[in-house]
């Protein structure tokens, strides 16, 4: 279907929810109108905050949209009104709605639904009062919940009945159509997410973490946030050397030397999977996380990082190889071999824990989470992964899709590798690094949109139940309509992804819309050939390759229709056009200084450096001054990504460590 038919197709569809133009029907529920006051919202009692606060976002949205504030109210009032909003299960619900089944049988399972008197916004709930203050890693989370299904429910209804919409974080990327009147047909509509694990597509915008993270807001207004399944994205013994490598060196990986030093690093010291005392230690490390954090119901059992590197030759842990898995390569200090690949091992340890912990906590639902990576990542011969075992599968085909794993020798895809765990693990995960095929972490704009519409399709029928991405960067103005598709399809899966940048590209630049759908597209395209030709192997080298100076124009050219074209309309689609333009000229200077640099550690040049340095103050002040276009955090020129791109901080000397063995995102 056309790009302008999809619109008038979606327009003909919202028309059907939005009754502001069409005659008002008798069984419609009229939140208002303009001789109508808002109907009030009413909150179940005691209802926690973060569930409250989305009350308070809808109470917002519908005074933004009509110029009328709902009065919020706590708990039932007496008597009832007469048409109100009720958000949350509450016993008069029951008696006003008597046909609607208010019992939630799926986790995060959501239920909208009107009779034309009162609207019902309510979805699943479940918290622990005693422990709603939850440290994390990376900070702490204020009003945790293991289930927000009422708070998803309320931005459902924002988004798919109100038509609310939020591109990106901050008051720009907010769209919220103003009307007289908003009137719903009478219906009913249930939904449960598949995907369980979702804060991980933004992971540092995640409840509660702090540092590069600049889109909490939206994370949470996209029901990615709210999740019922926490699942980390890194590796699980990273401090195990520095706690026990001096009383209990028999728990880590016997070197083919005979010694069992922590090869490669401390941080990734190998353990010896095998012994039953590693096995103890872990169930006693997990009673001890409970104590402080009841709430946590998934503990990773991964190896650590540098995946070809130091693992254990004791003839035990070797006993749990199949000697029909692919031969991969190994090493350890001065030593190489091809050996099977680990998986089967891996599968067998994470049964053991698994097994204890099924037998300490009988009625929880603990699991324990296995990353399939490095020499985990092809699936097993013969293992099979146990019911409470989850496998968090390390398959980098996002913006990758026939990328062969590097530690194959069989020349196997990651895609393939996904598509062959599927066959495997009961519960799969999907959690791929994103690389920098195009300076995705260098904030350019690295989109694949159709091939990312192809991979959680994929995903989705796999019956995924969680994606981490490593990593997503924030860069709004560059990547918003790839960030936009994620964090939908994320949600929904089996949602319409072409419709969906139809509605983004629509709604958000008006009559821009085709000026600028052209630049991204054009991106893509040049993305794609690019890759196509030369590989996913990112690289600062690369970035004037493919940002060539007629590329560059050509996107000048497109959004100098799009500016022409939204001088037409309201002055926010000129607003969102300036934002666009922001991500272009930061790209523009990325690339200058790429070309600069790359023959300035050859040969210094004080002229260079001062271009250069004159380019990062301008780039600075693009980001800092127009947040969230792009993430001045990570894109600092000390940090790795932007590595040899500053005459301050050059490329990192020595030998590079081979990306097949480290996990550089």
């Amino acid at each position: 279907m056309k790009f302008l038919a999809r619109v008038a197709l979606f327009a003909s569809l919202t028309a059907s929810v939005f009754h502001d133009v069409a005659p008002a029907s008798a069984a419609d529920f009229v939140l208002v109108d303009e001789n109508t006051p808002p109907a009030p919202i009413v909150l179940f009692a005691d209802a926690p905050p973060l569930t409250r606060e989305a009350a308070v976002t809808l109470a917002d949205s519908i005074e933004k949209m009509c110029g009328k504030r709902p009065e919020i109210i706590d708990g039932e009032p007496k008597p009832l009104p007469e048409r109100a909003i009720w958000v949350g299960v509450q016993p008069a619900v029951k008696t006003l709605l008597p046909q609607v089944d208010t019992e939630f049988k799926h986790p995060e399972e959501i239920l909208l639904a009107t009779d034309g008197r009162h609207l019902l916004v309510a979805g699943r709930d479940r918290w622990d009062p005693n422990h709603m203050n939850v440290t994390v890693k990376k900070g702490v989370v204020k009003g945790e919940q293991h289930e927000y299904g009422t708070a998803n429910a309320v931005f459902t209804l924002l988004q798919d009945k109100l038509g609310a919409r939020w591109f990106w974080p901050g008051p720009l990327g907010e769209d919220l159509p103003k009307q007289t009147a908003i009137r719903l047909a009478p219906f009913e509509y249930r939904y449960h997410p598949q995907i369980r694990s979702r804060s991980g597509v933004l992971h540092y915008s995640g409840l509660g973490v702090t540092g590069y993270g600049i889109s909490h807001d939206w994370t949470r207004l996209q029901r990615l946030s709210l999740q019922s399944l926490g699942m980390e994205g890194g590796h699980g013994f990273g401090d195990w050397w520095d706690r026990f490598h001096k009383d209990h060196p028999e728990w880590f990986a016997l070197q083919p030397n005979g010694e069992r030093n922590g090869f490669p690093s401390p941080h990734n010291a190998k353990l010896c999977e095998s012994n039953p005392e590693v096995a103890e230690q872990w169930l006693a490390d997990v009673e001890k996380k409970l104590a402080a954090d009841p709430t946590q119901t998934v503990f990773n059992v991964s190896a650590n990082d540098g995946w070809a590197s130091g693992h254990c030759t004791c003839e035990k842990c070797r006993a749990w190889d199949h000697p029909d898995g692919e031969p991969r390569s190994f090493n350890w200090f001065k030593q190489n071999e091809l050996h099977p690949a680990l998986t089967d091992r891996a599968v067998t340890f994470a049964n053991r824990l698994a097994g204890m912990l099924k037998a300490k906590y009988p009625d929880k639902d603990y699991k324990v989470m296995l990353m399939a990576y490095g020499h985990t990542r092809p699936a097993p011969v013969k293992a099979k992964p146990a019911d409470n075992v989850i496998i968090s599968s390390v398959a980098n085909f996002l913006g990758r899709k026939n990328l062969v794993d590097d530690g194959s020798t069989r020349g196997t895809t990651h895609r393939e590798q996904f598509e062959a765990w599927t066959k495997h693990a009961k519960h799969l995960m999907w959690r791929p690094n994103t690389g920098s095929p195009a300076g995705w972490q260098q904030g350019l704009p690295d989109v694949s949109l159709e091939q990312t519409i192809e991979d959680f399709k994929l995903v989705g029928r796999s019956g995924c139940l969680g994606i981490y991405v490593d990593g997503v960067w924030e860069h709004w103005a560059t990547m918003g309509p790839m960030y936009y598709l994620m964090g939908q399809l994320t949600w929904n899966p089996e949602a319409d992804g072409h419709a969906i940048l139809d509605d983004y590209f629509a709604r958000a630049f008006g009559p821009a819309a085709e000026p600028v759908r052209a630049y991204y597209t054009m991106f893509e395209k040049a993305r794609m050939d690019y890759t196509d030709k030369h590989g996913y192997d990112g690289g600062l080298e690369n970035l004037a390759a493919l940002y060539t100076p007629d590329l560059l124009a050509t996107a000048r050219g497109h959004l100098k229709r799009a500016t022409e074209a939204a001088a037409a309309g309201p002055e926010i689609y000129r607003k969102r056009v300036e934002f666009v333009g922001v991500g272009l000229e930061w790209t523009e200077l990325v690339v200058a200084n790429a070309r600069l640099m790359k023959d300035y550690w050859k040969k210094p040049s004080s002229e260079v450096a001062e271009q250069v340095r004159a380019n990062w103050k301008v780039m600075e002040t693009l980001a800092t001054a127009n947040r969230p276009a792009i993430n001045w955090g990570p894109s600092r020129p000390m940090t790795p990504r932007m590595a040899g791109l500053h005459p301050d901080f050059p490329p990192k000397k020595g030998k590079k460590k081979p990306a097949k063995d480290l996990d550089l995102n």
